[in-house]
């Protein structure tokens, strides 16, 4: 099937269509399960989720997460690690059972245990109801760099220099990054029951572009969602920009069933 082309006129309003999307969810489905993002772009959704909570418009108490990677040697309560960006920008805010909160240990012993471990609790908890993505400048998704094959289960992976380079502005010198982290597999983004990937920014035009109309190669990993049923892509005009025009639609048609999870005023 087709991917879904939503594109909206700039940032704020991508992220408020990416939160209604997840507030419906929430909303209709008792015991939900996430799996999300970290990064620059999910933080708008974010923000705009944790004021529908905070104007009780949606509750997180049976929601149940998994994060979409980790890095690796970074301890949780380092200041760029996503255990502590996802807590400082989101669960703090919300009322969410910690115990539903699952996030990849970078530091475990064994890695590759970790790993495995995750896969089953993806498993236990029912599969991933809504996985929504972030979009690497190189076509990445979650942390699964180019490669000569997509991944089929979470592992650990070493950052391109793109990444590493990308991500060099969270930290104080490009030296500080991690080489390494922990992702979701694209299997196991693939086998969740729909996706969302956001992108903002004129940067992300052309890994749009090669995602939604190139291909489905390893080498634009994004370009796998094509395959996938149930899958949207959220854009602001920017990153829409080389797009074949006919394939958008305006995010004003869904606003209204869909912004606070139906419950808009």
């Amino acid at each position: 099937m087709p991917i879904n082309i939503v594109v909206t006129d700039n940032y704020g309003e991508m992220s408020k269509f990416a939160a209604s999307k997840v507030a419906h969810l929430v909303d209709k489905k008792t015991k939900a399960v996430l799996g999300l993002p970290t990064g620059s772009t999910p933080l708008g959704m974010y923000q705009e989720l944790i004021k529908m909570h905070k104007q009780g418009l949606i509750s997180f108490r049976d929601v149940i997460t998994f994060n979409l990677d980790e890095y690796v040697g970074i301890n949780p309560d380092n200041q760029n690690s996503y255990h502590r960006y996802m807590y400082e920008n989101f669960f703090n805010h919300i009322d969410i059972d910690p115990d539903n909160i699952h996030i990849l240990d970078g530091n475990a012993p064994d890695l590759e245990q970790e790993c495995r471990d995750y896969e089953e609790k993806i498993t236990r908890s029912g599969g991933i109801d809504l996985v929504i993505l972030g979009l690497g400048r190189n076509g990445h998704i979650a942390f699964n760099e180019p490669g000569p094959f997509f991944s089929p289960v979470t592992h650990k992976v070493s950052l391109e220099q793109s990444t590493i380079e990308a991500n060099a502005r969270f930290f104080q010198s490009i030296s500080q990054v991690p080489k390494y982290a922990l992702t979701m597999g694209i299997g196991t983004i693939m086998r969740s029951r729909s996706i969302m990937l956001l992108a903002s920014g004129d940067e992300k035009k052309r890994a749009v572009k090669e995602s939604v109309e190139g291909p489905v190669t390893p080498h634009v990993p994004a370009s796998v969602l094509q395959l996938h049923p149930e899958v949207t892509f959220v854009l602001d005009k920017d990153a829409a920009s080389l797009l074949d025009k006919s394939r958008m639609r305006s995010c004003q048609k869904d606003k209204v069933s869909l912004l606070y999870g139906g419950k808009n005023k």
